[in-house]
């Protein structure tokens, strides 16, 4: 659920900052003297990502995007923006590095959120297939990439 609902006025050219989950930590960023749009989502779910997708597609090139909040919720929006024509240089994240982050199974392309440290193994969510995690950043998916972790033991 936002706290502003969307859209966007049509043709908007200025900064759109969204937090996700318990972070509000927007309101204290400068965005200069361009026009601001606030708003605020528990997560990035398929609601709320299309709601921003929808405030993307009115907006004009220009447009301007700032994420706060846990990994999986920003680099899930990221990618949301990403899929709509945003630039990486158009965009500025800000994840909570304490918060959960999404792990991309590579065999079955489901995405499993964790808070397990990086670099541990993790079940997967879609197919249950342990996998060791990567620090390979996929920003199509919005996760680190994942894969059997002990592959090489079953042969």
């Amino acid at each position: 659920m936002s706290s502003k609902s969307f859209p966007l006025e049509l043709g908007f050219r200025g900064v759109i900052c969204a937090s996700f989950g318990s972070t509000d930590d927007t309101a204290g960023r400068d965005t200069g003297p361009r026009p601001r749009y606030d708003v605020h989502f528990t997560s990035a779910n398929p609601e709320t990502l299309a709601e921003l997708r929808s405030a993307l597609d009115r907006s004009r090139v220009g447009v301007r995007l700032v994420l706060v909040g846990s990994p999986a919720d920003v680099h899930a929006a990221a990618a949301t923006a990403a899929d709509c024509g945003m630039l990486d240089a158009e965009m500025t994240l800000v994840c909570d590095e304490n918060g959960p982050w999404v792990v991309c199974c590579g065999h079955c392309h489901v995405g499993t959120a964790t808070t397990a440290p990086r670099g541990s193994e993790v079940v997967c969510q879609g197919c249950g297939i342990l996998l060791a995690t990567t620090d390979h950043f996929s920003r199509r998916f919005g996760g680190y990439l994942g894969y059997a972790a002990h592959a090489e033991e079953a042969s």
